[in-house]
């Protein structure tokens, strides 16, 4: 466990500072679940860790016009406890409730689950599927990036040094629209990701799909926007035909590796299956609305 450093800011400038005034290996902790275990693997050399649970919004979640502003550090366990966000988001609040334990459960947080930029992440596929953009914060400014841009690799993700994810924040959806979020794991819980599919749906009067998103997670060195996938379900009142367009698309987009956990065969059809079921999943949800 290396020598650390634990800063608590009382403001995001005051955070931005402290990221950007040090020559130090630093880490922001949300809820510390991955932070931890990482530390753990690191050498003797001194680490800061900053805590931005108690800066205004990082720990909480508001609908807005019916859209929703997320503070990053918001346990998981009060984001899957809040129905009004379950009510328009099922398929991500379904996503976060498969992170962990329990116990896990009231530490972890969708913006540190972001943020580590695991490829078998359960909630950015569920974020890039509603649209969703993260705002960062950083000694230039504000900008935001939208969701399927935001991790870049294996435990990378998108900010320079000094930066701070701030917001999650993602925009009202069109009446008649819903997600959903399904994955596949060898055991019957706490187990990360070997595929999975979240896809959000929007339909008219009469059933027909009239705007779709789809993205698929650990079956690539990051989650992936598959616009193939949901360009097959958009016109169509997601017919046989069209579901199984979109499996092809979603296994075509994948590019997964083998492991212990599964073969790349393996994985590429599971992720079709999966994203032909959460569409189907969403577009129940959607003619209920």
């Amino acid at each position: 466990m290396p020598v650390v450093e634990y800063k608590v800011p009382e403001n995001i400038d005051a955070a931005v500072s402290m990221l950007s005034n040090t020559q130090l290996s630093t880490k922001v902790m949300a809820g510390g679940t991955d932070l931890i275990i990482q530390s753990r693997a690191q050498s003797s050399d001194p680490l800061v860790v900053i805590d931005v649970k108690h800066i205004d919004g990082m720990m909480t979640a508001v609908i807005v016009d019916g859209g929703l502003n997320l503070g990053p550090s918001m346990s998981c366990a009060q984001f899957t406890a809040r129905h009004d966000i379950k009510a328009i988001y099922p398929g991500l609040v379904e996503a976060a409730y498969l992170i962990g334990s329990t116990q896990v459960q009231g530490r972890s947080s969708i913006g540190g689950n972001l943020c580590n930029a695991s490829p078998a992440a359960d909630t950015i596929p569920a974020l890039i599927a509603n649209g969703a953009e993260c705002v960062i914060q950083g000694p230039q400014g504000e900008r935001i990036v939208a969701a399927e841009d935001f991790v870049t690799g294996v435990g990378q993700n998108c900010m320079a040094q000094g930066e701070l994810l701030t917001r999650i924040q993602i925009a009202a959806p069109q009446a008649k629209t819903s997600d959903a979020y399904l994955r596949f794991i060898p055991r019957t819980e706490m187990d990360i990701a070997v595929a999975g599919a979240a896809v959000s749906v929007t339909l008219d009067a009469d059933g027909t799909c009239t705007a779709a998103r789809v993205s698929i997670g650990a079956v690539a060195t990051t989650a992936l926007l598959v616009p193939d996938a949901a360009k097959a379900l958009i016109g169509t009142k997601l017919d046989e035909a069209a579901l199984t367009a979109a499996a092809a698309a979603a296994t075509a987009a994948s590019k997964p590796i083998s492991d212990r956990r599964g073969t790349v065969e393996f994985r590429r059809h599971v992720v079709g299956v999966l994203t032909r079921r959460a569409a189907v999943i969403a577009a129940e949800r959607a003619k209920e609305k």
